[in-house]
C-alpha cells in the first residue's frame, strides 16, 4: 500500500523541458509490460517477469495512486517514477520515509530523462509534503542508479546485503527553506 498522507491526487500535469509526468492510463499498459519483462530494466530487480504472465495479470488500466507517475515523452510512456512510503519490508533507517523508485525503458537511457523526471517529481513531493526526507535503495552494482542518486542530492546512509547482493541506501534530506 502507498500512503503519502493527505496528498491531492492526481496533480496537474508536471512538465519539464522535454517530458510530462502524469497518471498512468490504459494506453500505457504495453509499456508497463515492456518495462517489467525487460531483462535490461530488471537486471538489479530480481530479473524479468514472464511476458505471458504480465499479459494475464496486469489490469487494462494500470493501478493509480498518489506518487505513481508515468514519464511521458512525445505522447508515449518511457518510464515510471514511484514515490511511496517505505514499510517494515525496508531497512529500519528507511521505514516511514518516502521511497523513490524509477524504471525507464532501455531506449530512454543515456539522455538524462531519469534525472530530469526524478528531479521534477522530487520538487513536486517537496511542494506537497515540505520537510519530508526521501530514501532510495539500489544495488551497488547498479552504477548508473548510484550516479543518478548522487546527482539528485542523495547521500549514503548504509550499505547492506540483501537478495544476494550488496545494496546501497541513500537519503535526500529536506531542502531547508531560505526564509
Amino acid at each position: 500500500m502507498n500512503d503519502l498522507g493527505p496528498v491531492a491526487w492526481p496533480p496537474a500535469l508536471i512538465r519539464t523541458e522535454r517530458l510530462v509526468l502524469r497518471e498512468p492510463e490504459a494506453r500505457d499498459r504495453a509499456a508497463f509490460i515492456e518495462l517489467l519483462a525487460s531483462p535490461d530494466v530488471r537486471t538489479y530487480l530480481g530479473g524479468p517477469r514472464p511476458r505471458d504472465e504480465l499479459e494475464r495479470e496486469l489490469p487494462e488500466l494500470p493501478e493509480r495512486w498518489p506518487g505513481s507517475f508515468v514519464v511521458d515523452m512525445d505522447g508515449a510512456m518511457i518510464g515510471q517514477i514511484l514515490l511511496r512510503r517505505a514499510t517494515e519490508h525496508h531497512r529500519p533507517a528507511a521505514v516511514g520515509k518516502a521511497d523513490l523508485g524509477y524504471l525507464f525503458l532501455p531506449r530512454a537511457w543515456g539522455f538524462g530523462y531519469a534525472a530530469e523526471a526524478c528531479a521534477e517529481a522530487l520538487d513536486w513531493f517537496e511542494g506537497v509534503l515540505p520537510g519530508e526526507p526521501v530514501v532510495l535503495s539500489t544495488q551497488t552494482a547498479n552504477v548508473g542508479s548510484m550516479r543518478l542518486a548522487a546527482k539528485l542530492g542523495f547521500t549514503e546512509v548504509e550499505r547492506f546485503r540483501a537478495w544476494d547482493a550488496e545494496q546501497w541506501l541513500v537519503l535526500r534530506s529536506p531542502i531547508p527553506s531560505s526564509a
